[in-house]
């Protein structure tokens, strides 16, 4: 894959995505998983490649559990300057709905072939070292696009927690799905089915809001 399919998708004066630039990042070795309320609820996770990200749709998240298979969507490449992007995309809009960078850090291929031909095997085994995730992981391929996102047994797996609803805030602004949207023009009601019914402690740490899009006062007093 390439970056034609990520750009034939978006309307780049519509979207605030980062257009389709194909370049490495300061480490080269970037991950990233990106909670999105779109029609679903997912998680995009990415691993940065050739120069793009890598990507997966895990409907259910990743997990820490090494019992836990989860299913993994292969998706077109993204930019890798989508790992920052945290944000709405207009509704209407390919991917329309509310997207938080809910881990972020580094990875290593652990196969001695590299991230390229282990993708093209099927089989490839990393370790993360991210705020949320940490260890070593397996990407299996089933069939076509289709993988599984399964946690190795090391000292970071953990039996019976599911990470999604224990740590469910943004890794960059320590805010929930709702308050992503809030602050940002998108549906609030939407994003909030993406948070846990139950939010736990935020840890001590306030949320830091962004920018809401300013409205312009004109001379009739109306509001756009």
């Amino acid at each position: 894959m390439s970056l034609s399919e990520y750009k034939k998708k978006r309307r780049f004066n519509k979207t605030p995505e980062p257009g389709p630039e194909k370049k490495t990042s300061e480490l080269g070795n970037v991950f990233v998983v990106q909670k999105h309320r779109a029609t679903q609820l997912h998680y995009d996770f990415r691993l940065e490649a050739d120069g793009v990200l890598k990507s997966w749709a895990v409907p259910k998240g990743p997990s820490m559990d090494p019992a836990v298979k989860r299913l993994a969507m292969q998706v077109e490449d993204h930019p890798v300057d989508y790992a920052d992007f945290e944000g709405v995309i207009p509704e209407g809009e390919y991917g329309g709905g509310t997207v938080m960078v809910w881990d972020h850090g580094i990875y290593a291929p652990e196969n001695s072939e590299g991230v390229s031909k282990g993708l093209a095997k099927g089989d490839l085994k990393f370790t993360v070292l991210g705020k949320k995730l940490k260890g070593s992981f397996v990407l299996v391929r089933t069939r076509d696009r289709q993988w599984l996102l399964i946690k190795h047994r090391d000292e970071y797996a953990t039996e019976g927690e599911d990470i999604s609803e224990t740590q469910p805030y943004s890794v960059l602004t320590k805010r929930t799905l709702t308050e992503i949207a809030e602050d940002e023009g998108g549906v609030v009601k939407k994003a909030g089915t993406g948070d846990p019914k139950k939010l736990p402690p935020r840890r001590g740490v306030k949320r830091r809001k962004k920018s809401a899009q300013k409205k312009i006062w004109h001379s009739d007093k109306t509001k756009k």
